[in-house]
Order: structure tokens, then C-alpha cells, then sequence
């Protein structure tokens, strides 16, 4: 056999051995488990009362104070809203909801941001890297907006940490 066969036999070996020492620790209990990104439940298309989305209203306060209300359906994420109402939030969503950066970061006011189940370890890792975090500030990928949120503004951070890690400032 060849030096470069047994390399990649060699390499081969060791990803095998890897892999099957992970799913005997997983299955033990005690091992290597598989980190699920976004926790939070899919888009519920309908409301289930009466067979149709439910239409509610949210505001948006952009970095220049700018106020913008749109139209939303009950069980979309607030990064859904951004793209599906084409707004323009410089960065916003980058990693297109996968809970893998920070660019979605929103502030909520504090009622709204009581009515939210509770933040997940993974949200809490990617606002540590988000500019502006406060104590009502959440990833717009993980919010699904509910009837009762109608009527809710939530405001862009002057600045947003996109997923190269580079800062953006809205200039005013």
C-alpha cells in the first residue's frame, strides 16, 4: 500500500474510532451530545380556531428614531417579519435564523419581553456577543410573536456585531 493509502487509511481509523467512542459515551449518558441550535418552536401557520393566520401589528424604532409599524402573522419570528416586510435593519439576520450570530438583536420593551419563555443557553452565548445588549434585549430569530404582542415595538441597537465581526453604526 501506498504512503498516501495509509494516510488516509490512518485518518480513516482515528474518525471511525472517534465516532463510535461518541455514541458509546452518548448512549452511557455522559458524553459527547449533539448541540441543537434554536430551540424555539417552528412558525405555526394557522391559528387553530379559526383556519387563518392571525394579522397583528408591530413597531419597529430604527437607530435614526425612525418609527415603522407593519402587519404580522401570529407565530412568525420577528426575524421573519424583517425579511418578509422587506425592512431594511443593516445586517440583520445574517445567519438567517440559525442562532449562530448576533445581528438579529433586538430591544424589547419590559412587558413584552415578560410575556417570552425563557432565554436559552445558546441565545444568552450569541447576545454576549451583540453591541448595545440591555437587560430586555433578545435575538429576533427566537421571538414568535403571539396575539398578544399586537401592538408591540421593539428597537434596533445603534450598533449591530454582524457575523464576520465586524461593527455596524447606523449614521444619522
Amino acid at each position: 500500500m501506498s504512503m498516501m493509502g495509509q494516510g488516509v487509511l490512518g485518518s480513516g481509523r482515528h474518525l471511525l474510532f472517534g465516532l463510535s467512542l461518541g455514541l458509546r459515551l452518548r448512549e452511557a449518558g455522559r458524553g459527547i451530545g449533539l448541540r441543537r441550535f434554536g430551540r424555539t418552536p417552528r412558525r405555526q401557520d394557522q391559528d387553530q380556531g379559526s383556519g387563518s393566520p392571525t394579522a397583528i401589528t408591530v413597531h419597529f424604532i430604527y437607530q435614526d428614531g425612525r418609527r415603522v409599524s407593519v402587519s404580522a402573522k401570529e407565530g412568525e419570528t420577528l426575524l421573519q417579519v424583517v425579511v418578509n416586510q422587506g425592512l431594511h435593519i443593516p445586517g440583520f439576520g445574517a445567519c438567517e435564523g440559525m442562532l449562530a450570530c448576533s445581528t438579529c438583536h433586538l430591544i424589547l420593551d419590559r412587558a413584552t419581553f415578560g410575556q417570552l419563555p425563557a432565554i436559552s443557553e445558546e441565545e444568552i452565548d450569541m447576545l454576549d456577543l451583540a453591541c448595545g445588549v440591555t437587560d430586555t434585549s433578545r435575538l429576533g430569530c427566537q421571538v414568535i410573536l403571539t396575539k398578544a404582542m399586537d401592538g408591540s415595538t421593539f428597537q434596533v441597537p445603534m450598533q449591530v456585531n454582524d457575523a464576520r465581526g465586524k461593527q455596524q453604526e447606523q449614521k444619522q
